[in-house]
């Protein structure tokens, strides 16, 4: 792969003008070349803002990052993101920090837009059967990101393989809070019906030191074994009561349908620039093939069936 300078100057320039995390590192990294003497010179990323930085209120620099020159205090917890110019060890990101994506992914938030942050009002009017919470999750910030609108052309989705890893990356993000929030509320999952001395007991640990704590996935977690079971029970309940199934059909997505290819034609894009846009269309044409074989005379009268 060639990289145009020309391309790649005017990326710069963009930056430069206006994205204040590319503002503040030029700082640190002028400041290091002028004075290299100042070994102990850190970058502290604020976790906390003063205001809201969602729409119509660009963060800026100053409020955005502070340069501290010195060691930070032991008891100062409000940052995320530490840069040292000389450090042997690694420093941990927080992903519920709004400047995650922003500093991940430049070139898809140009102007240093905050990414998912905790405190993004939920709004129930539109869906008021939902039980009440106060935030949207980072699932459904996500899903509203990648939304293509006409009135937004949004520049994470034209962005090709970099939107590959942007959705790789998000979708570890929403599982592993999801994980988090499994190890942390186990009380409210009644992990303690399948956990404790006397399974261990049972199931012939007699040692001790082997005994640890144990995480118990719900079967409402997809892809845990818990979930595979309670598929494979309700499958078995339908055969034994109905009898077993008179066709396996199998549906495959076809990148070159022609609704596929003439959107993305017009935007000179290839399916896999698009991964977001195949799904939901396979997912459209997977719903419409199961509605007509429950409902319509494809195959003759459903008898019953497990979606």
């Amino acid at each position: 792969m060639v990289l145009k300078s020309a391309i790649v100057g005017n990326l710069k320039e963009v930056l430069d003008q206006h994205n204040p995390f590319v503002q503040t590192y030029r700082t640190i990294r002028d400041t290091i070349v002028q004075q290299p003497g100042h070994s102990n010179l850190k970058l502290r990323i604020l976790g906390k803002r003063g205001r809201d930085g969602r729409r119509y209120n660009l963060p800026s620099a100053s409020e955005v990052a502070a340069l501290i020159v010195g060691d930070f205090d032991a008891a100062d917890f409000e940052r995320d993101i530490v840069v040292e110019t000389q450090s042997g060890l690694l420093q941990r990101v927080s992903v519920y920090e709004p400047a995650y994506l922003p500093l991940q992914y430049p070139l898809l938030f140009p102007r240093g837009e905050d990414g998912f942050r905790k405190d993004i009002p939920f709004n129930e009017e539109h869906d008021p059967d939902s039980t009440k919470r106060e935030f949207i999750s980072q699932k459904e910030w996500t899903a509203y990101r990648i939304q293509q609108r006409g009135v937004d052309q949004s520049t994470i989705l034209f962005s090709k393989r970099l939107l590959q890893q942007f959705l790789v990356d998000t979708f570890s993000i929403v599982e592993s809070s999801r994980l988090q929030y499994i190890r942390l509320h186990q009380k409210e999952l009644r992990a303690e019906m399948y956990k404790g001395l006397t399974e261990a007991i049972l199931r012939g640990e007699t040692d001790p030191s082997r005994c640890g704590k144990r995480i118990v996935l719900p079967a409402t977690f997809v892809g845990g074994a818990r979930y595979m079971i309670q598929n494979y029970q309700d499958a078995m309940a339908i055969c034994g009561w109905a009898g077993y199934p008179d066709l396996f059909i199998t549906f495959t997505c076809n990148h070159k349908w022609q609704e596929l290819v003439d959107f993305l034609k017009t935007y000179h894009l290839k399916p896999e620039d698009r991964p977001d846009l195949v799904t939901r269309l396979f997912k459209i044409k997977l719903n419409h093939l199961i509605k007509e074989i429950k409902k319509g005379d494809i195959f003759g009268k459903v008898k019953s069936g497990n979606e």
